[in-house]
């Protein structure tokens, strides 16, 4: 059987803060991602997402657990390897304004990472590469001479986009890409990436908190909340049948365009009453237990394995083997 291109084996994060306290991002994550896919991560601010990208794209160290390429453990003191990771690994940010340098031409923003790991090319070759990416993404090469501050919040995300593809890689890490921008332009850029990851056979982690975007682009969706996985499953069955209340609360939460029935599904959210707790203070047992409508018992005393459940990753004591 083939390796997977990415696996993520065990990966807990934590931070100690000034004051003393451990911040607990990520607990025992573990997940697959295969050549050529594109896999949904979903959950609300504060679950973990940002910081599982940053723990894959080798950002931050973890506290346990390993990262694997295309089967091999990634060794950060192996200097020859993570260069090799950096070219085919890349990032698309949440702020595409704040990912570009203000003081660097489009132009030469994308020749930088071509010059830092592809630098046999040659000058000539990297900058009719850039005015390539620019035609690539949707603009005119001849704006590779404007800064920016010139251009909108959706062109700085094609720019972005632009860099990230700059080195050709395997693998895209998108965190957040949409979410700074307004609901025309995220549809035109989800469609971007779409046509992107077709002509250039990508692998695409996409990060978001909107489930109504992740539906349109993803294989497969992954639930996180406060650190943890909650479901992994193929993109039709999770939105057909979400087994984890909170997956059915995420879900919920997609807004209708029709108004009546909007009112209607406002009107019926009883899943997920109160706040997100504290990472510095999770609770016991499973951690969305202080929010579940079915609690039981043993949800606030047992964490849950994630185990196979009807051909997907769940970790909830309400939801029983399929035998």
């Amino acid at each position: 059987m083939t390796a997977p291109q990415l696996a993520v084996r065990n990966l807990s994060v934590s931070f100690r803060l000034k004051t003393g306290q451990a911040l607990q991002a990520l607990t025992d994550v573990s997940f697959t991602v295969q050549a050529g896919e594109t896999l949904g991560i979903v959950g609300e601010s504060g679950c973990g997402k940002s910081t599982l990208a940053r723990a894959i794209l080798q950002l931050v160290t973890p506290t346990q657990g390993t990262v694997e390429w295309q089967g091999k453990a990634l060794n950060p003191h192996d200097r020859v390897a993570m260069k090799a990771y950096r070219r085919a690994v890349q990032c698309i940010f949440q702020d595409p304004l704040d990912a570009l340098n203000p003081r660097m031409t489009v132009s030469d923003i994308l020749q930088e990472p071509l010059f830092a790991l592809r630098s046999e090319l040659g000058k000539a070759a990297i900058r009719q590469r850039a005015a390539d990416l620019l035609q690539a993404v949707g603009l005119a090469a001849e704006m590779g001479n404007r800064y920016p501050h010139e251009f909108s919040g959706g062109q700085c995300q094609r720019i972005g986009i632009a860099r990230a593809l700059s080195v050709e890689p395997q693998l895209i890490v998108c965190d957040e890409p949409v979410s700074a921008l307004d609901v025309s332009i995220q549809g035109q850029i989800v469609k971007l990436l779409a046509d992107l990851q077709r002509g250039h056979d990508l692998t695409l982690l996409f990060i978001s908190h909107d489930l109504s975007v992740v539906k349109s682009l993803s294989n497969r969706v992954l639930v996180l909340y406060l650190g943890r996985i909650m479901e992994i499953a193929d993109t039709a069955s999770l939105y057909a049948e979400p087994l984890h209340p909170y997956t059915r609360m995420l879900l919920a939460a997609i807004p209708l365009s029709d108004p009546q029935q909007e009112r209607t599904r406002l009107a019926n959210i009883v899943v997920g009453a109160g706040e997100l707790p504290s990472p510095l203070n999770p609770p016991a047992g499973c951690v969305f237990h202080t929010r579940c409508p079915q609690v039981q018992p043993v949800c606030r005393t047992q964490v849950p394995v994630c185990r196979e459940v009807m051909g997907r990753q769940v970790a909830c004591h309400l939801v029983k083997d399929v035998n």
